[in-house]
């Protein structure tokens, strides 16, 4: 019989266990990549990034950590530069390793030694080596961030361009922290009532601000009985200046439902279409909790009509949302030239869609939450040039608070960093309303 043969093979090393953490840390760098190599937002990207995570605190911790990379990724990368030999590539693995370890330290408050250890794991070889090394030369050097981030490049370079020296300083200051959070009442006349009752502070009717380390959402009072919903001031407006408008209202690209909120809240008979089925079952669940009332269509704008025309119309257009950056800092790295003509195209042809759905003397409300011209004024301009039946509302300034007057240059309203700063300033917007001859 023939002997087995003996086998002197050496079993594979068994590697420590990661430290308590490291899960977190590796979600974060996929939040990271998703954003930066794959241009995917930063929100829609956290579903799949923190499949492996167990628990809501585990995938909060791994969105802060991206975010504020995010946020001070100009400044992360200079110090990282200074502390290298050689530059590494933007896309490197030890790069962003070092970005992860960097932001917590410098901006989230966690100790060095969990920072570096939650994030050594990520990386093999000679990489690993190098951000140990970066990284503790950085510490022992004292590193810090500065007070005010610096900007990405090429975005300081465009709305430095467009909007001006000042603008883009108070952008900077924008992103140094997550800004206040804004609510809207279902009910305008409660507003004294719910600012105290949620230790807020309200800047207009209808409206209550509350700072950025406010208690979870689902957890402050009102929000089970749906007498308010979050939505920043800048993108209440809008609805505001449909408010005098009566009976049928149609609010395009309408979810997750803010707008039409608001418009059912003043009792408009509002129909609310979107082509999103994920982005309308937040809009029929946020109805459902405030029991208020619309209509709810899932249609592509380019391809549904209302049977009949409408007293008013909301066109909440797509756009490069790069004036929602102080929430959203991956729209810094996602709103580039080529996704903003590609954008400002669409929503042309939305407008000019939406246009004639407008009864004689009704009024069509065009807004994006963008700083871009394109997305804004030249989209109006344009609109207005081929339109001689539309007109642009000279009296907008008369429906705004007086704060907001600095937002109102040429009859339409462009919210900027650095209005109302004071107060925690705003998201940026442009809207116009129209007015269709009668």
């Amino acid at each position: 019989m023939a002997r087995p043969q003996e086998t002197n093979r050496r079993s594979a090393p068994v590697r420590p266990p990661e430290p308590l953490g490291t899960a977190v840390r590796r979600a974060a760098l996929r939040l990271l990549d998703a954003v930066l190599r794959r241009g995917e937002a930063l929100e829609a990207a956290l579903p799949g990034a923190t499949r492996a995570l167990h628990g809501g605190p585990d995938r909060g911790l791994a969105h802060a950590i991206a975010a504020e990379t995010l946020r001070r990724m100009t400044d992360l990368d200079a110090l990282i530069d200074s502390a290298t030999r050689q530059r590494l590539p933007d896309d490197a693995k030890a790069r962003s390793a070092l970005r992860v370890a960097l932001v917590q330290v410098l901006a989230l408050g966690t100790p060095p030694h969990a920072a570096i250890a939650t994030v050594l794991p990520l990386v093999d070889g000679g990489p690993r080596k190098l951000v140990h090394g970066v990284f503790g030369t950085l510490m022992r050097g004292g590193a810090t961030l500065p007070e005010v981030p610096v900007l990405p490049v090429g975005v300081a370079e465009r709305w430095t361009n467009v909007w001006g020296v000042e603008v883009a300083a108070a952008a900077a200051r924008a992103i140094a922290a997550p800004p206040p959070v804004d609510l809207s009442l279902r009910d305008p006349a409660a507003t004294a009532e719910w600012a105290d009752r949620l230790g807020g502070v309200s800047l207009m009717s209808g409206h209550v601000r509350l700072p950025a380390d406010h208690a979870p959402i689902p957890e402050l009072p009102g929000f089970g009985e749906g007498a308010w919903w979050v939505q920043d001031i800048a993108a209440s407006i809008p609805a505001r200046l449909l408010a005098e408008v009566p009976g049928e209202v149609v609010d395009l690209c309408a979810a997750p439902g803010g707008k039409t909120l608001q418009l059912a809240a003043q009792g408009k008979r509002v129909t609310a279409v979107d082509v999103s089925e994920s982005r309308l079952a937040r809009l029929r669940d946020n109805l459902s909790r405030t029991t208020l009332a619309a209509k709810v269509v899932r249609a592509d704008a380019l391809n549904w009509a209302p049977a009949a025309p409408a007293d008013g119309v909301l066109v909440d257009a797509p756009c490069s949302a790069s004036g929602i950056f102080r929430r959203h800092p991956d729209v810094l790295y996602r709103a580039h030239a080529g996704i903003v003509a590609e954008l400002a195209e669409l929503q042309a042809r939305i407008l000019a869609r939406a246009a004639d759905w407008v009864k004689p003397g009704g009024v069509l409300v065009y807004a994006t939450c963008s700083l871009e011209r394109e997305e804004g004024e030249a989209q109006v301009d344009a609109f207005l040039a081929a339109r001689d039946d539309y007109r642009l509302d000279a009296g907008v300034a008369d429906r705004l608070p007086a704060a907001m007057r600095p937002a109102i240059p040429d009859g339409h309203v462009r919210t900027l960093p650095g209005i109302m700063e004071g107060d925690g300033g705003m998201d940026g917007f442009f809207i116009a309303r129209l007015i269709r001859n009668a």
